[in-house]
C-alpha cells in the first residue's frame, strides 16, 4: 500500500487535489467522516464528550449537536485540548483499522488520507509522502465567503484559528500551489499521480 497524507488549510484546496487523486484510482478516506463517525450515537466517543461536557451537547435525537460543542471550544484552548484528546485516538485507530483492510483487498492501493489536522493533531500513520495544498491567506479567506457564505469575519476566524501554514509546509514533500487556475492545481495532481506510479513500479523491481 502507498500512503499519502494529505493535508492543507481551510479552503485551500484539499478536496479538488483528493477528487483528481480519486479519479486516478486512489482510495480515498476522509479524517473529517471519520471524526463524524467516532461519535455517533452509541460510541465510546461520544460517551466521553458528554461525560466532559455535560448531556447539553447532545441534540433530542441523541446525537452530538456539534454547533454547541464548537461554541463550548472555539475559544476555549483547554475545552479544545479535553475534546482533541478524545477524538483523535478514536480517529487513529479508525482510520488504522482502515488502512488495514484496504491493503489486505489490494496490497497495491494507493489511499489519500485527506486530514486537515494533520500538524495540529500530530497524526504519524507511516506515509509514503505528504502533500500539501497552499493558498495565500486572501485567497482563503475569498474562497470561504464567495464559495461558502460566510461572513469576512466568520472567515477571518476559521482561517486564524488554524495551524499556520508554514508549520505545514515544514513537513510537506509535495506543495501544491492552488492560487491559480483549477487547471493549474489539476495539472499538479496528475504530475504527483505520476510520481506515484512511477514510485510504486521502482518499488516492485
Amino acid at each position: 500500500m502507498y500512503l499519502i497524507g494529505l493535508t492543507g488549510g481551510i479552503a485551500s484546496g484539499k478536496s479538488t487535489v483528493a477528487r483528481r487523486l480519486y479519479e486516478h484510482g486512489a482510495v480515498h478516506i476522509d479524517a473529517d467522516q471519520l471524526a463524524r463517525r467516532v461519535v455517533e450515537p452509541g460510541t465510546p466517543g461520544l460517551a466521553a464528550i458528554v461525560d466532559t461536557f455535560g448531556a447539553g451537547v447532545l441534540r433530542p435525537d441523541g446525537t452530538l449537536d456539534r454547533v454547541k460543542l464548537g461554541e463550548l471550544v472555539f475559544n476555549d484552548d483547554e475545552a479544545r485540548a479535553q475534546l482533541n484528546a478524545i477524538v483523535h485516538p478514536a480517529v487513529r485507530e479508525l482510520s488504522a483499522r482502515l488502512f488495514e483492510k484496504v491493503e489486505q483487498a489490494d496490497p497495491d492501493a494507493v489511499v489519500v488520507y485527506d486530514v486537515p489536522l494533520l500538524v495540529e493533531a500530530s497524526v504519524d500513520h507511516p506515509f509514503d509522502l505528504i502533500v500539501v495544498t497552499s493558498a495565500p491567506r486572501r485567497t482563503q479567506l475569498k474562497r470561504l465567503v464567495e464559495d461558502r457564505g460566510l461572513d469576512p469575519l466568520q472567515a477571518e476566524a476559521r482561517v486564524d484559528a488554524q495551524v499556520a501554514n508554514s508549520e505545514r509546509l515544514a513537513v510537506a514533500d509535495v506543495v501544491i500551489d492552488t492560487d491559480g487556475t483549477l487547471g493549474h492545481t489539476m495539472s499538479q495532481a496528475d504530475a504527483l499521480w505520476q510520481r506515484i506510479v512511477e514510485e510504486r513500479a521502482a518499488r516492485r523491481t
